[in-house]
């Protein structure tokens, strides 16, 4: 049997984050090994990703982790570098811009108040303001929006999440293929983690970290863990008049986003909750919702856009929290060496920084240290104490 002190499953941007965060650690002198069922990462939630990174939450925790984001992409080299050389991941710093109607304008304002207090640079535009910012934007229907002046925007998902693997590995991180098919539970301690292919691995603690898959693997450890897959298409769109200033990360106040993406755009929207059912095996594009919704408000909203051409489209999954849609990180209160890293709903890329560094936290110290991620623990979903998150895109 394999030992390691510390066993992840899954090795996309969140295990691999984690990987890195104790490979790198000071305190930490341990092993660690990272199983992944495809390494290819054909299937992977990240690399189907928009790649977007913001402060703009309404909670704390997600606001603090989303400014050590940009501070973690603005200096990857100085984390990871592997012999000199600093990874490439694209990062844009093109800015988010939330619309709003009436009804939505008192949480705007709360949020920005909220986001500034901790450090964000956001600012609060009237419709005024926002047509002359952006003069191709439609304002007549808005109450206002929040524009951010520097620390958001957008980078390559694929380039971050191979930059995290290749610098754990480089710190004598141990990846393996496979598929956890068992785990071993002894009283409140893991005890290991069985393959499919007839591997063992005996840890010390083990982390789940398998995005989409994360119900499953903890199912197998006896635990209930709301996190599903829920399918998102992202639309590739060309438009023959380009917009004069580029358009930043756009979300309309009816969830529709749009951003550049090269010479063009990407976009999409997250369906009505009673259109989102759980994805299991469906990575089929939903061409109806960009017919139905998507271009419909963005002509309305950018009337450059009444003459755009669908180009392409692909499928991805969110590793959907059905409870709040927050991330779920901390210890579990009974199984005390199981460690969740899971249901960040979408926002796993830009979280991965922070959320890497708390879990290194709880393996080598038991706390958090520096974002203090109590509230996002395993206790909440059990009590059933949610936490909303009012910025889901």
């Amino acid at each position: 049997m394999k030992t390691t002190d510390v066993a992840i499953v899954g090795g996309g941007v969140v295990g691999s984050a984690v990987a890195y965060f104790l490979s790198a650690s000071s305190v930490f002198d341990g092993t660690v090994t990272v199983v992944e069922r495809d390494p290819t990462y054909e299937f992977a939630s990240t690399p189907r990703s928009c790649g977007g990174l913001r402060q703009q939450f309404s909670n704390r925790e997600n606001v603090e982790i989303g400014l050590f984001g940009h501070q973690f992409v603005t200096h990857v080299g100085d984390y990871l570098s592997v012999d000199g050389v600093s990874p490439d991941v694209a990062w844009r710093e093109g800015g988010y811009l939330f619309l709003a109607s009436e009804p939505a304008m008192d949480t705007l304002r709360e949020n920005t108040a909220n986001q500034k207090g901790l450090g964000a640079n956001i600012v609060v535009l009237k419709p005024e303001e926002l047509k002359r910012v952006f003069p191709w934007l439609h304002v007549d229907d808005l109450a206002g929006g929040s524009l951010s002046l520097a620390g958001e925007g957008w980078l390559d998902p694929n380039s971050l999440m191979m930059a995290f693997r290749a610098k754990a590995r480089s710190l004598g991180v141990d990846y393996l293929h496979g598929e956890v098919g068992s785990i071993e539970v002894s009283g409140s301690q893991v005890i290991s983690v069985g393959l499919n292919n007839g591997t063992k691995i005996g840890c010390g603690s083990l982390v789940n970290a398998a995005g989409a898959n994360a119900g499953p693997v903890a199912a197998l450890a006896g635990v209930a863990l709301p996190v599903v897959p829920r399918k998102r298409t992202i639309y590739v769109i060309d438009c023959r008049e380009p917009l004069n200033p580029p358009s930043p990360l756009l979300i309309d106040k009816t969830g529709v986003f749009v951003r550049p993406e090269g010479a063009g755009y990407i976009c999409g929207v997250s369906p009505p909750e009673d259109c989102d059912p759980d994805a299991w095996d469906d990575l089929e594009v939903d061409n109806h919702w960009f017919e139905e919704m998507v271009w419909p408000t963005l002509a309305h909203r950018i009337p450059s856009f009444e003459a755009i051409k669908l180009i392409s489209a692909w499928a991805g999954w969110y590793d959907y929290n059905t409870i709040d849609q927050n991330g779920i990180v901390g210890r579990h209160p009974e199984i005390r060496n199981l460690i969740f890293a899971n249901g960040f709903s979408g926002h796993g890329l830009q979280q991965s920084p922070a959320v890497g560094r708390a879990v290194m936290e709880l393996v080598t110290g038991n706390e958090f240290l520096t974002i203090n991620l109590k509230r996002f623990g395993y206790e909440r979903i059990a009590e059933r104490r949610l936490l909303i998150e009012k910025n889901v895109v």
